[in-house]
């Protein structure tokens, strides 16, 4: 009886596919590990192969010599500045389990029962995997608020013969409509491990003698195909039901909004705080935040009877993050925002693996 092919890239709490949609554009699949039923449900969808499971339960020892590649994003909301940031004050006992992986002693059971938020102890999850598996690469990602973290786990792998960088990127300078900053680690154990270089800026200036200037930012009025000649103006929804699907048809109100948008007076604001970050159409938009906080990320303006306001819809924010148009998110809305939000963009995640080339392309061979 024939077999199915082995993994050869590991997808660590993988979540509704950003990476896989990242390396999907360089040609490449990944499995991936992911517990949430939602997520699993679109990775499912947009056919993304994927074990639903516990990645900190999960044994190594089944992927043992079949791993080439290694990525993750573990769960970020302990140290998010939109969670409580229980993080910050587990970070002492991550270290310290990150120190006795390094040593070849498994604490994480003992240690977690310390931790303020259990959930702090996912960010090691990496090195265990990385130290059971030895692939050829890693890629890892993270708020910045966990660089020191991966800054450590960097000197666990330079200590086994990988080649690291460790630093934070702006998803923007990578062509992501979004001015999303991440932490990144890079390992190798084939190539040196260095930071992709920019191929978008603020200001990008003029050509040099060195090379053509860098794209300008990529704008939301650009990704959403708002005020542009070259491309149709997307259909989008309202919001659906409560428990997903879109609406057959935009509402008057979404009408007016993408007319309103065309003139430049349309704005998203990131949430009902007072000191909310707001965005014109015409820039990146700032992170992209929800969970409980979806219905307050919203397009604004101003009008003669007071500001108007349109929740953003499920379809703009994956374009935002750059998945592609029609990406099947499932689960209900609150659920599909939280996918968006809480996944690398694809663009990012391509630019993250681009100077791996000849190491993730070899697994393609």
């Amino acid at each position: 009886m024939a077999t199915s092919p082995q993994p050869q890239i590991l997808d660590l709490f993988a979540g509704p596919g950003g990476w896989s949609e990242g390396l999907r554009t360089l040609g490449l699949r990944d499995v991936g590990i992911e517990i949430d039923p939602a997520a699993c449900a679109t990775r499912a969808a947009a056919g993304h192969t994927t074990i639903r499971a516990d990645v900190a339960a999960y044994p190594t020892a089944p992927f043992r010599g079949k791993v080439s590649g290694l990525i993750a994003s573990p769960p970020c909301q302990t140290f998010s500045a939109a969670g409580l940031r229980a993080g910050n004050t587990d970070l002492p006992l991550c270290h310290q389990v990150l120190d006795d992986l390094t040593r070849g002693h498994d604490t994480r059971d003992s240690v977690r029962a310390a931790c303020t938020d259990p959930r702090s102890l996912l960010v090691v999850e990496p090195l265990r995997y990385a130290l059971d598996l030895r692939p050829e690469w890693i890629a890892l990602e993270e708020v910045p608020a966990v660089l020191p973290l991966f800054e450590h786990t960097a000197w666990s792998l330079t200590g086994v013969g990988y080649s690291t960088w460790t630093g934070v990127l702006n998803a923007a300078d990578f062509g992501v409509p979004q001015t999303r900053r991440r932490a990144f680690l890079i390992a190798s154990r084939t190539c040196p491990a260095l930071p992709p270089d920019p191929t978008h800026a603020k200001d990008p200036g003029p050509d040099t003698l060195f090379g053509p200037a860098l794209e300008p930012w990529v704008t939301m009025a650009d990704a959403l195909g708002w005020g542009a000649t070259d491309r149709p103006v997307p259909t989008v929804t309202a919001g659906g039901g409560k428990n997903g699907g879109p609406e057959p048809f935009p509402t008057s109100a979404r009408k007016a909004l993408m007319d309103a948008q065309r003139r430049g007076s349309w704005v998203l604001r990131h949430s009902n705080r007072r000191n909310a970050t707001v965005r014109r159409a015409d820039e990146p938009a700032a992170t992209l935040l929800f969970a409980k906080a979806s219905n307050d990320v919203s397009w604004e303006k101003a009008g003669p009877a007071g500001p108007e306001s349109v929740r953003i819809s499920v379809q703009e924010a994956a374009a935002l993050q750059t998945f592609p148009a029609g990406y099947p998110f499932q689960g209900t809305k609150t659920r599909q925002f939280e996918q968006i939000g809480n996944a690398v963009p694809p663009l990012l995640a391509a630019a993250a693996l681009r100077n791996l080339a000849p190491a993730v392309l070899e697994v393609a061979a």
